[in-house]
C-alpha cells in the first residue's frame, strides 16, 4: 500500500494537480519499511508518467484548450511555449522544478517533441531530483533503519 500511495502522489505531482510527492517519498525513506533502491523507482515512474501526460495533452488534446476545464491558462502555454521554444529540449531538465515543470511538459507535446527524447531527458531530471532528496535524507539522518 505504500508504494501505492507513493506512485499515486508521484503522477499526480506532475501533473496539473497540486500533490507533494517528496513528502510522501521522504516520510517512506524515513520509516525505513522498504528499500530505498525501491522507492526511488515507484516515485521515478510514477512522476515521468504524470509528465507523459502533460506530454499528450498538448501533443493531442489542444483543440479542448479554451475550455474552462482544460487545466493550463493561455498563459501559463505561451510562457511555456516561449521558453521552450528558446531552449529547445533541454529546458526538459528542468520538469521537475514546481510551477515551470508542468507547462512545459504540456509545450513539448504541443511542439511535437519525440517522445523517445521527452521519456529520455524527463525521467533523467526527475530521477535525479528524487535521489538528491533521498541522498539528503540518508546523509542528515545518520541512524536511519536498514530497509530490508
Amino acid at each position: 500500500m505504500d508504494l501505492l500511495a507513493l506512485f499515486l502522489a508521484a503522477l499526480i505531482a506532475a501533473t496539473f494537480l497540486p500533490a507533494q510527492s517528496e513528502i510522501v517519498l521522504s516520510a517512506l525513506v524515513l520509516a525505513g519499511t522498504q528499500p530505498v533502491w525501491l522507492l526511488l523507482a515507484v516515485a521515478t515512474i510514477g512522476n515521468v508518467l504524470g509528465s507523459c501526460v502533460n506530454w499528450a495533452m498538448g501533443r493531442f488534446l489542444m483543440r479542448f484548450a479554451g475550455r474552462r476545464w482544460f487545466p493550463f491558462s493561455a498563459g501559463q502555454i505561451a510562457r511555456a511555449q516561449a521558453w521552450y521554444g528558446r531552449y529547445g529540449w533541454w529546458s526538459l531538465f528542468f520538469a521537475w522544478v514546481p510551477i515551470i515543470g508542468d507547462p512545459l511538459t504540456l509545450a513539448a507535446g504541443i511542439l511535437r517533441e519525440p517522445f523517445w527524447r521527452f521519456l529520455l531527458v524527463v525521467g533523467f531530471g526527475k530521477f535525479a531530483r528524487y535521489a538528491a532528496l533521498v541522498w539528503a535524507l540518508l546523509a542528515a539522518g545518520e541512524g536511519l533503519p536498514a530497509a530490508p
